[in-house]
């Protein structure tokens, strides 16, 4: 009997002994686990508030600094065409009156740009952005100045198609044609009517 009790009182003991250390595991593993708990939300903010902006910065002054040698470009390269005869002289009197600047015939082919556009992927908790350039094509001037007047509400539209695409989309063979006829139909509907007919993509980057 007394044997029995010394067992009973040694297998107390040693539960007893045993109980604490469970808690004492749980907390030498805490800062462990809220580092990995925190890494995707460190990774969003850094990204959303450090990097992206810096990029935006960046690619902003880049396209002003590109937009004023486009400027300069087309001032340098704007052609006058001959006028016609005067009713008091000839061309080869120096009769001639100084021509206007060219501007895109109504059926001819024009292009306009849509530059440096920056989302983020869809699925990547703000740590993959999708960076991309668009030119697309209409005809006559009256397109220019139509795309030019809707700019920000097709900078607007096809960021939303863009940022709606994840990893997994991009991966597909034929995820650029379906991004353009995305795009296509989305900005003819903001312009009111089919006038883009071709997108060409001149920049597709992710990182």
């Amino acid at each position: 009997m007394a044997d029995d009790k010394s067992k009973d009182a040694k297998h107390e003991a040693g539960k007893a002994a045993a109980t604490p250390a469970a808690p004492g595991g749980i907390k030498a593993m805490l800062p462990l686990i809220i580092t990995v708990a925190l890494m995707p939300v460190l990774a969003f903010v850094m990204t959303q508030f450090v990097i992206l902006p810096k990029i935006q910065k960046t690619i902003t002054a880049s396209a002003t600094v590109k937009e004023g040698e486009a400027a300069e470009h087309g001032v340098n390269e704007t052609a006058t065409e001959p006028a016609a005869e005067g009713a008091h002289g000839s061309a080869g009197e120096g009769g001639a009156a100084e021509g206007a600047p060219k501007t895109v015939a109504k059926g001819a082919k024009a292009t306009y740009s849509l530059p440096k556009l920056i989302v983020n992927m869809r699925g990547s908790l703000g740590t993959r952005y999708l960076m991309s350039s668009y030119t697309l094509v209409g005809k006559g001037e009256e397109f220019k100045t139509l795309c030019k007047n809707n700019d920000e509400q097709m900078r607007d539209v096809a960021m939303g198609i863009l940022s709606a695409k994840s990893i997994q989309d991009l991966e597909k063979p034929d995820h650029r044609n379906m991004i353009r006829t995305e795009l296509m139909s989305t900005i003819n509907t903001t312009l009111g009517k089919p006038a883009v007919q071709e997108i060409y993509i001149t920049e597709f980057a992710i990182q």
